[in-house]
């Protein structure tokens, strides 16, 4: 079993609760479940470490602690492969890419910003009442992050929360997903036996209730709360911090439309489409879940995509030839089965899949065709390995389609014509967007949402500077 980790120290607890493999919905570790009287001693470890400590201005204690995070990780990244294997069910091949080894670079990119990211910035000199005044920006550790992250990428999320956050000068309270637990103390455990991180800098927290995180949304003590997850509890994250007016970050859900222009390649894109909606099971919130075709082609273009997903091999997340693993748990399943019978009734065809397999909580790649831009289908975030396809009269047509729902993370679009593509892309919506199969995740790359999506940036220098605050100051020199 893993350790909590408060103030530098590995930490038991009284209470624990069950941590299941999706693949065979057997428990196979138990994870401590921390108190609300837990996350107070998180809190005040974190406030002490940033009040009375120099983690916030020692640039070269906190490169160096980064560094050695990176080091740690790839040193016990084959350890920490099986625990996300097993706990999360990403497949073997997926922690070869964003579920871990990808991510892992994301401490590196942190630390090498750091070493020449600007802190102060000169503004123009200005004469008043024939005084000069020097003015200047510098820019500061926000102070306290409390970073709450969910159960379908938890080392990707958990790292880009927590490097930019430790790069800033910041001290963070991170709670895993009660999902995943596991997986997140793993990397508690690394800071604590692996880094020089001073005690109280980074505190890991699990919990099987809300409690913690609505405790570490409405806190007092917390400057930030960076939060990922759906926009319901996005809105109740906000609405806890509002009381004391602290500063937050929201990445929430997403329904993202893949554009199939009638100059695009067919058979790519359909295959494009299928295994997206494949990769984690769906799991993911910048997958896109609506297919958007031109209506002429809507049934040759389905026929295509239906066939690349009886293609899809899933099964044993740790069989380095599986392409899909499980869904997270059995009330995931459940609602995404419900969703697809509720799609149905309301007159989309379930052209294949739409079935559970056991052991464990696996959901056949479905593929749901003449979808109502309107309905429930195509409008909510589902999180499972379902596609809807929506057909479209034209461009125009598309683009009003695409951006007719509450989100705005993500999409894409396919067309041989590249300026084609381009100039409908500026019209979309979205915080993200992928041109002809274009891939924008990485370490530099900023990633978040317009509208219900979120509020924020992760990643990138706009990531890194989400955990800073700026003061102008100005003195009289002449």
């Amino acid at each position: 079993m893993k350790h909590l980790l408060i103030d530098g120290r590995l930490v038991e607890t009284e209470r624990t609760y069950p941590s299941l493999n999706p693949a065979t919905g057997e428990e196979f570790d138990r994870a401590p479940d921390a108190t609300t009287d837990d996350a107070e001693r998180a809190v005040a470890a974190a406030r002490r470490a940033f009040d009375t400590t120099d983690w916030a201005t020692d640039r070269q204690l906190r490169i160096r602690c980064l560094e050695q995070l990176h080091t740690a990780l790839v040193e016990h990244g084959d350890e920490l492969r099986e625990l996300t294997i097993t706990e999360v069910g990403a497949t073997r091949q997926l922690t070869h890419a964003n579920q871990l080894d990808v991510p892992i670079e994301i401490f590196r990119y942190y630390a090498d910003l750091l070493r020449d990211y600007p802190m102060t910035e000169e503004l123009a000199e200005v004469e008043i009442r024939g005084q000069t005044h020097r003015r200047w920006i510098e820019k500061e550790a926000a102070g306290v992050v409390a970073a709450i992250i969910p159960y379908n990428y938890p080392n990707q999320i958990g790292f880009a929360k927590l490097a930019p956050a430790l790069a800033a000068g910041c001290t963070v309270v991170l709670k895993a997903s009660p999902d995943t637990p596991l997986t997140t103390l793993a990397l508690g455990e690394l800071i604590a036996e692996h880094t020089d991180i001073p005690p109280g800098v980074v505190n890991v927290l699990s919990s099987s209730g809300v409690e913690v995180g609505a405790l570490l949304a409405a806190h007092a003590d917390v400057d930030v709360v960076t939060f990922t997850g759906s926009t319901a509890t996005g809105r109740k994250v906000m609405e806890a911090a509002s009381k004391n007016l602290k500063r937050v970050f929201l990445e929430l859900g997403g329904k993202s439309a893949m554009i199939l222009l009638d100059d695009a390649d067919f058979d790519l894109a359909a295959m494009f489409a299928a295994f997206m909606i494949c990769s984690h099971a769906g799991q993911g919130c910048a997958i896109t879940t609506r297919l958007l075709v031109p209506r002429e082609h809507h049934d040759e273009i389905v026929e295509k995509v239906a066939a690349n997903l009886g293609r899809v091999t899933y099964g044993d997340p740790s069989d380095p030839n599986t392409y899909m693993g499980p869904l997270i748990s059995e009330k995931q399943r459940d609602k995404v089965d419900a969703m697809v019978k509720r799609a149905v009734e309301a007159g989309a065809k379930l052209v294949t899949g739409g079935e559970r397999v056991d052991p464990g909580y696996f959901y056949t790649p479905t593929l749901l065709a003449g979808v109502d831009p309107a309905s429930e289908i195509a409008q909510e975030e589902i999180f499972g390995p379902v596609l809807a396809v929506i057909p479209f009269d034209d461009d125009d047509d598309a683009v009003r389609i695409a951006n007719d729902t509450i989100y705005g993370l993500s999409g894409g679009v396919q067309s041989a014509d590249p300026e084609r593509a381009i100039a409908l892309a500026r019209r979309i919506r979205s915080g993200t967007f992928s041109i002809n199969g274009g891939n924008y995740f990485a370490p530099d790359a900023p990633f978040g949402g317009y509208k219900q999506s979120g509020i924020g940036r992760e990643m990138g220098v706009a990531g890194f500077e989400e955990f800073l605050e700026r003061k102008t100051l100005a003195m009289v020199v002449g």
